[in-house]
């Protein structure tokens, strides 16, 4: 027998094995030879004659089944030396007519084995290229069957590479996050637990919406850590409209599956078998990410038989308004209700955003979260005025044995800044945290802050913190207005201006009296259409809305009263900054604008 080559001719080790043999095959009854898929080609067929007519067939190995992850499928040994290795039903070429003429024809390239040419018994069957065949014995045998294939996927892998650590509640990326003061915000922390542990509760999400500053983060970071601690925490979301790791909804449902994943590991198994059987889920829309990495891997594990209430089952995603596009949101609302809420599931979701457009349409009556959502409205039913004293009061302490004097403050400071805080937690955070710098005197940085007034103490910025917010909002819903095609022309800060002016009356000294027309009214006089102070304030809800007043009409209403210090001075307004006397001009011109467009009709009587 010739010496192997380092890849053996495969029909040459076929034929070698019958050479050897062929005078016993020459010999057999031509009955027993009906079955085989090869036949000698006669005794005075020579097997010299019979490598030379037939071509290399041997092909590299790195080409392998599709099926197999590109792992080359095993070769199960024979037996004995009348046992045949066969792989399959289907041959992928059958040489039953070799020897049935004296000249033999080249044989017929392989043809590439589809996906039917496997059994369902799955990866590892091979297929069989001889069906039928016995007599011979195939070893060391490599087959192209068709492309490289891809390589071997680790679903969990690929699940991490698509995830936002930045956005876990214990983010090293959010050290120190703002939480609630132990004392503070017992009421709304109760109700807000309360709702989580009830695990039989009709609705299984709630959203809480609040003013900017109200609060909401440090209420999501005070019940992740309580969640945490009782065992029922699930997975937590932290927007960043700053960090462009968590900035859009993307990484969300990846992280939220992770975080799930590591719950449980049957759990686990099944996410990651879910990336490996759909490496594209990730570019997928949110809905099909959702009911694959979390809905579909949560009831194989129920139809398993596992107790799914024995899980964490909370669920919490804060700063949705953070994430970037309107649509976006929407959509991540949607996807929750479709699939969170509709199924057999144990979760119960907690998400927390100011009242920007995708959330408050969809929690109003008729929209499609109002039926189904437990809302909280955090600025209009909770004072935290009482947690503010409590707040203040303990920091300042501190800063009393700081500094070794304790009556460097009084509860009439405290109560000031209470009071100038307008309910909302982030003015008085702000101010704080101007106050207790290292390198400066607490007390002066206190008389700072009190003594501050539009127009006066230009050298201190105690509320730079404060200033940023509301410029970030204010560009935001400018771009946003200015970008729909039938506002061109209109200027944002101006008509805003007007209608911030108009909440307090515009001043007409020369008869001593204040001029304050409802919205509608002063919309009518800016050549404005029905309801465009509506449209005006669309992206600025987290800082003013619409009041009913007392007469039936309506009002605008600021959360903040530091914002409308903001809008009144330029120093800290800077860009943004419109003055009154350009309001009133404008307005004088619309109105005469009125006056000229108006039909004179004379009294034919005079």
């Amino acid at each position: 027998m010739p010496p192997q080559s380092k890849k053996p001719n495969i029909l040459s080790r076929v034929f070698s094995r019958f050479g050897n043999r062929r005078n016993k095959l020459a010999a057999a009854p031509s009955n027993q030879l009906e079955g085989s898929s090869i036949v000698a080609a006669g005794p005075s067929s020579s097997y010299h004659s019979l490598t030379r007519s037939v071509p290399d067939l041997s092909v590299p190995v790195d080409n392998l089944t599709p099926l197999s992850h590109g792992l080359q499928p095993p070769i199960r040994q024979s037996r004995s030396e009348n046992e045949i290795v066969d792989f399959s039903q289907n041959a992928a070429m059958s040489m039953h007519h070799y020897g049935q003429h004296d000249s033999l024809q080249p044989p017929q390239p392989f043809p590439a084995l589809q996906s039917s040419d496997y059994p369902p018994g799955g990866h590892g069957a091979t297929p069989s290229f001889f069906p039928g065949a016995s007599g011979f014995q195939m070893r060391d045998f490599n087959v192209n069957v068709g492309g490289t294939g891809d390589k071997s996927i680790d679903g969990w892998e690929r699940l991490l590479k698509n995830t936002a650590p930045n956005a876990l509640h214990d983010s090293d990326a959010r050290y120190d996050p703002p939480k609630c003061d132990e004392d503070t915000r017992i009421e709304v922390i109760g109700e807000i637990t309360d709702w989580i542990k009830d695990r039989d509760g009709p609705q299984r999400l709630l959203c809480m919406t609040g003013a900017a500053g109200s609060g909401k983060s440090a209420l999501q970071q005070t019940t992740a850590e309580i969640c945490q601690d009782s065992g029922i925490l699930s997975s937590t979301f932290f927007f960043s409209a700053s960090d462009p790791t968590r900035n859009t909804v993307k990484p969300v449902i990846p992280t939220i599956a992770y975080q799930l994943g590591r719950t449980s590991d049957t759990l686990r198994r099944w996410i990651k078998a879910a990336v490996e059987n759909d490496p594209l889920i990730f570019s997928k829309s949110l809905r099909t990410q959702m009911s694959t990495l979390i809905v579909a891997p949560s009831q194989r594990c129920k139809g398993m038989g596992m107790d799914l209430t024995t899980l964490p089952h909370a669920i919490l995603i804060d700063g949705l308004d953070e994430c970037t596009g309107e649509d976006r949101q929407a959509e991540l609302l949607t996807a929750v209700k479709e699939c969170l809420l509709v199924n057999d599931l144990p979760f119960r979701v907690f998400i927390a955003s100011r009242p920007e457009w995708a959330i408050r349409t969809a929690l109003e009556p008729g929209g499609h979260l109002s039926k189904v959502a437990y809302h909280i409205q955090l600025s209009d039913q909770y004072d935290a005025s009482a947690d503010m004293r409590r707040y203040l009061r303990r920091r300042f302490e501190g800063i009393s044995l700081r500094i070794g004097d304790l009556q460097w403050f009084t509860d009439d400071n405290i109560e000031t800044l209470v009071q100038a805080a307008s309910g909302q937690f982030v003015y008085v955070a702000t101010v704080f945290k101007y106050i207790s710098e290292r390198r400066a005197s607490p007390v002066q940085r206190l008389k700072a802050v009190l003594t501050w007034t539009p127009g006066a103490g230009r050298g201190a910025k105690p509320f730079e913190a404060l200033d940023r917010l509301y410029t970030n909002i204010l560009l935001n819903a400018k771009d946003a207005y200015e970008a729909v095609d039938t506002n061109h022309g209109r200027e944002f800060l101006l008509l805003f201006r007007a209608y911030h002016i108009s909440a307090t009356g515009f001043p007409c000294n020369s008869i001593s009296i204040v001029v304050d027309p409802a919205p509608e009214l002063l919309s009518a006089w800016l050549f404005q259409e029905d309801k465009a102070e509506e449209s005006l304030i669309s992206d600025l809800r987290s800082l003013v809305t619409f009041q009913m007043g007392q007469f039936g009409s309506l009002y605008l209403h600021l959360y903040h009263k530091s914002f409308s210090d903001f809008l009144e001075e330029e120093s800290r307004a800077k860009a943004l900054f419109v003055p009154l006397s350009r309001v009133a001009t404008h307005l004088a011109k619309c109105l005469m604008q009125h006056i000229v467009e108006c039909p004179f009709e004379s009294d034919s009587r005079a």
